[in-house]
């Protein structure tokens, strides 16, 4: 279990969504994105909240916001939607703009990973296999 969740930076949550903060910020103004103000006024995003946004997005068709992205060599940087552990296998998810990667692993890996929904991960691809990295 996380002790502290992360909380992101409009220019963070961008990248991991994929799109320019000027996007985050007009998907927060428009109320589609909670955000809250920091100690500066600086604007931030909650993990929780981020995952879940993230999560809504793989709904949504893709469109000019989206269309730019891009698998370089098969690395997805995302933030972690869903974690399910079953006995001695997890399914996670990773939200990565518009791409939703699942990677089964075992449960101690996601333990030893501390993996929890709006945290940001990294989801590598090699044939038919995907593994979960930190960034």
């Amino acid at each position: 279990m996380l002790l502290h969740m992360p909380v992101y930076s409009v220019g963070r949550a961008s990248q991991l969504l994929g799109v320019s903060p000027d996007t985050v910020r007009r998907w927060a103004d428009a109320g589609r994105l909670p955000t809250r103000r920091d100690g500066q006024g600086h604007r931030t995003v909650e993990g929780a909240d981020l995952a879940a946004f993230a999560a809504g997005l793989r709904r949504e068709p893709s469109g000019p916001e989206t269309a730019h992205l891009t698998s370089a060599r098969n690395t997805f940087a995302g933030i972690v939607t869903r974690v399910a552990v079953d006995g001695l296998v997890a399914q996670v998810e990773v939200q990565a703009g518009p791409h939703r990667v699942v990677s089964l692993l075992t449960a101690e890996a996601v333990v030893e990973l501390g993996l929890e929904p709006g945290m940001e991960a990294v989801a590598r691809v090699k044939s038919t296999n995907v593994t979960v990295d930190l960034p």
